[in-house]
């Protein structure tokens, strides 16, 4: 391998995948009605089927393979009382292997190459323990192993982690926001007590669309101002900048950092977020800039909330644009501008912690795959 641990030094070996087992074959068939999730031990099907069933017919530590289905030649691992379809195959290493370094081995192989070409490909026992890989002695494939196990554990961690942050966020969009016609949140930050008011968006805020220079004038682009398309509205760069006279060519309009940026057209229809940089904005994007008495995270955080209702309702099912006239008479649930801050403080707080999980996700499992290519030959 490109990288590998300190004292090892042996060649690694080519072995077929049945010399490495001790056992390797699939499962037995099991009714979905069977299946709840409510019994006692999980199920593992290659096809994707999920739950548990109150008999189990494996235990211990095993690597499962899919051998059917959408999910055919992905690689997964049991440990402890299972039950294993007909879509999945049970391998367990040999006393001269490791089980878990074989799971970690088998996600190198792309074993749904050896499905066939039919359209319901399958994994057949018999050509997988024929597919032939490079493996080191067991003590090397431990240390492998050790490793490998303790980087999914943080990516694990941080997935838990996410997800428990997105799970407070969509609480806390629909309990601290009136609904059902009532002018007072489920919940809200002590001392606030007085009714919200409902008001047009374009009575609380200045707003403002773009333009694009001509296409193919070479002058008019590769400057320094930064253009932001409706998919960089959040972004704190983006892939193409202006010149001067590309700027003034057209009706781009500058924005800063801080102000709100809506996407109006394409598949982006309806994100919104602040600004993270000072550049100019295409006519796909909306600059809603706030008055006085109005928050700039609050209302990023209200259109947030809202984009499902306004997608369905003026995008007939998603095709189509939005414009500054049907955002500007959008109908607000808006309290005091103290509440609105607080409001608007806490929910850009979370979405901080969201990006900052999410980028760890990203960046472990980056790690994750340079090390899965480097450490298996």
């Amino acid at each position: 391998p490109q990288i590998r641990f300190a004292g090892f030094t042996d060649p690694w070996e080519q072995r077929k995948l049945g010399e490495l087992s001790s056992e390797f074959k699939s499962g037995e068939f099991i009714c979905a009605d069977n299946v709840s999730e409510s019994g006692s031990y999980p199920v593992y099907g290659g096809n994707g089927l999920r739950g548990y069933t109150t008999t189990f017919n494996h235990e211990g530590l095993y690597t499962l393979i899919g051998r059917q289905g959408a999910l055919c030649g992905n690689v997964n691992i049991a440990d402890g009382k299972s039950y294993f379809t007909e879509h999945a195959v049970a391998v367990k290493a040999n006393h001269l292997n490791n089980t878990t370094f074989l799971y970690y081995l088998f996600g190198t192989l792309d074993l749904g190459q050896y499905s066939g070409q039919s359209a319901q490909p399958g994994l057949a026992v018999s050509n997988l323990v024929e597919v032939e890989a490079m493996v080191p002695d067991k003590a090397e494939q431990k240390k492998i192993s050790r490793v490998f196990k303790t980087v999914d554990s943080l990516i694990t961690l941080h997935q838990r982690k996410y997800d428990k942050l997105c799970v407070l966020k969509k609480s806390m969009l629909d309990k601290m926001f009136p609904k059902g016609g009532s002018l007072y949140p489920e919940i809200r930050f002590a001392g606030f007590t007085d009714p919200w008011e409902q008001r047009k968006l374009g009575e609380l805020t200045e707003s403002y669309s773009g333009g694009t220079p001509a296409a193919g004038e070479s002058e008019f682009y590769g400057g320094s101002i930064p253009f932001i398309r409706s998919a960089e509205i959040a972004a704190e760069s983006t892939e193409l900048f202006l010149t001067e006279k590309g700027y003034e060519s057209s009706s781009a309009r500058m924005v800063k950092p801080g102000d709100v940026l809506y996407a109006l057209y394409g598949a982006t229809s309806g994100e919104v977020a602040v600004s993270r940089q000072k550049g100019a904005i295409n006519q796909a994007i909306l600059a809603i800039l706030p008055r006085d008495d109005c928050d700039a995270r609050y209302i990023t955080a209200w259109l947030r909330k809202q984009k499902g209702y306004i997608v369905t309702t003026y995008l007939q099912g998603g095709q189509g644009n939005l414009s500054g006239v049907i955002v500007k008479n959008l109908e607000v649930f808006i309290p005091s501008l103290p509440e609105q801050q607080k409001i608007g403080f806490m929910l850009s707080h979370l979405d901080s912690l969201i990006t900052l999980h999410q980028r760890k996700l990203e960046l472990l499992r980056n790690i994750k795959k340079s090390m899965l290519d480097k450490m298996f030959v």
